[in-house]
This record gives structure tokens, C-alpha cells and sequence, in this order.
């Protein structure tokens, strides 16, 4: 009975780093799309990316339960992988919402 416990302990940990990839993901969106907006609200003015994608994640992660896991994660090197998710290798001006 063992030797299916290795597996199980495997699938385990796969599960939860899906779970932390996927969380990431969620709000690097969002993240992403307020951006856009910030970046549209001043006419699309070029060389303020960092600025609207700072200020967009703060204001995602301002009342957000998942912040500290969001965090978290980040900060483990849990970070995304975007090559697995077509059309989400763009910074924060040039991502079409």
C-alpha cells in the first residue's frame, strides 16, 4: 500500500502549484487589464508602463483577499509562465482586453 503513496503525495503538490500558476494568472490579469485602462485614460501616452502597472496592481491588490497569497507566490517564483497561455506575453500598453 506504499508504493501508491508517492504518487498520491506527487499529485498533490502538482495540484496546489496549478492552483498557485492559476491564482497568479487570475490576477496578473486583471492587473493587465486596468492598466490598459490607465494607459488609455492618458490618451495612450507612451513611457509610463511601470507607473500604470504599479498603480494598477495596487489597486487590484488594495481590498483583495487573495493578496497576501497573491504575494506570496509571486515572490516564491511561483510566477507565471506565460508561454503556456497564447496572448498573455504583452506588457501592460499593448494587451488588448
Amino acid at each position: 500500500m506504499d508504493s501508491g503513496s508517492p504518487g498520491l503525495v506527487l499529485d498533490i503538490e502538482t495540484r496546489r502549484k496549478k492552483q498557485q500558476t492559476l491564482l497568479v494568472q487570475m490576477v496578473e490579469r486583471r492587473v493587465r487589464s486596468r492598466a490598459q485602462q490607465l494607459y488609455e485614460s492618458r490618451g495612450q501616452a507612451e513611457g509610463q508602463d511601470l507607473r500604470d502597472w504599479f498603480q494598477a496592481e495596487s489597486e487590484v491588490l488594495e481590498n483583495s483577499i487573495v493578496a497576501p497569497l497573491y504575494r506570496r507566490f509571486k515572490n516564491a517564483g511561483h510566477a507565471t509562465e506565460s508561454a503556456d497561455t497564447p496572448g498573455e506575453q504583452s506588457s501592460s500598453c499593448d494587451v488588448g482586453v
